[in-house]
């Protein structure tokens, strides 16, 4: 059986189509009686009303799409519900799509908020989407990057100095002693990463006789990290690094798991210092709490609604790039 139409329910209602729109957007056009039977007709038909049709004839939903690197990541799980927050205080709601880091998922979720014609969207890019931002802005869709910063300034952007975290997380580790420094954490082309590596580098050229050495994985995962792992304690104990720094506290967590479950464990910090990046809620739970480098996750979320809520009341608005301090959190897994 098809769903009930708005005419069924005028019919059963014995009003006009006209009438029962009215009961919908301007119920202070109709008398408290026929508001009565319109809501009969309603209950006795099923009559679910049809929002998304009514809001695309309108040229803009109520709904802004966030499409985030990975959902299993708890930092763009805050980030999210801190945008959530924020957007339900205009009466918007967010709809969440994972990129996986992969960019067909990316361009297919922006297909699908562009075909839904949403109020905005936020995004944390995989890649270089520049092109496809102006496409989506000239249809009247606003975008805000988010976790990365505009490259050309030409899009609000609302990110953490990632080049001054990593080198918050490495200058914390050479403070404590540590020579030997891995970096462990990719692919490279993430731009976070990339900045986190430069800036742990520059911590690493103020001091000759510390090393800083890169192993790149494949994701920023719990995984991945756990093979690194593996890959250091495979090596003879005189060539391993005397601390690691994560580009993400999922990796920092699969290192730590390679580092105390193998059969020749490895004391932390005693023997590796390691620190990781967001100071996601997993970390001060892990079996060794984890030195961080915190994040504003929530507010991060927040403010990327405010700059695309900007956007969205006046396309003239010049676009905004706000850029939060990273905060060192230091707990058992370096020496707290």
């Amino acid at each position: 059986m098809a769903p009930a139409s708005l005419r069924d329910v005028a019919l059963r209602a014995g009003v006009s189509v006209g009438t029962v729109s009215n009961v919908f957007n301007h119920p202070e056009k109709v008398s408290a009686a026929v508001i009565a039977r319109v809501q009969a007709a309603i209950d006795e038909l099923g009559f679910i009303r049809n929002d998304a049709a009514r809001q695309l004839r309108a040229g803009r939903s109520k709904t802004i799409g966030l499409v985030v690197l990975d959902v299993r990541n708890p930092f763009f799980t805050d980030v999210a519900r801190g945008a959530e927050d924020k957007a339900a205080d205009a009466g918007l709601t967010v709809i969440l799509g994972n990129s996986d880091e992969n960019t067909d998922r990316e361009s297919a979720y922006l297909d699908l908020f562009e075909e839904q014609r949403v109020h905005g969207v936020l995004i944390s890019p995989y890649g270089d989407i520049t092109g496809r931002l102006d496409r989506l802005r000239q249809r009247g869709i606003p975008a805000v990057l988010v976790d990365r910063s505009s490259g050309d300034l030409s899009f609000s952007s609302v990110s953490v100095d990632d080049h001054a975290g990593g080198r918050l997380a490495v200058e914390h580790l050479i403070n404590r002693g540590r020579r030997r420094i891995a970096f462990v954490g990719g692919p490279m082309q993430l731009s976070q990463v990339a900045d986190r590596l430069d800036g742990a580098r520059v911590a690493v050229a103020a001091h000759p006789l510390v090393s800083l050495e890169t192993i790149e994985t494949d994701a920023l995962s719990v995984l991945a990290g756990r093979a690194a792992g593996v890959g250091i304690l495979a090596r003879a104990v005189e060539h391993r690094p005397d601390a690691v720094f994560a580009a993400n506290d999922l990796v920092a967590m699969g290192v730590l798991q390679a580092l105390l479950m193998q059969g020749s464990a490895v004391s932390v910090p005693e023997q590796i210092a390691l620190i990781g990046y967001d100071d996601i809620d997993f970390a001060s739970a892990a079996v060794v709490p984890l030195s961080s480098i915190r994040q504003p996750s929530a507010l991060i979320g927040q403010t990327a609604v405010e700059l695309l809520l900007a956007q969205a009341a006046d396309a003239e608005v010049a676009p905004r790039q706000v850029v939060f301090e990273p905060q060192l959190v230091v707990r058992e897994s370096t020496g707290g």
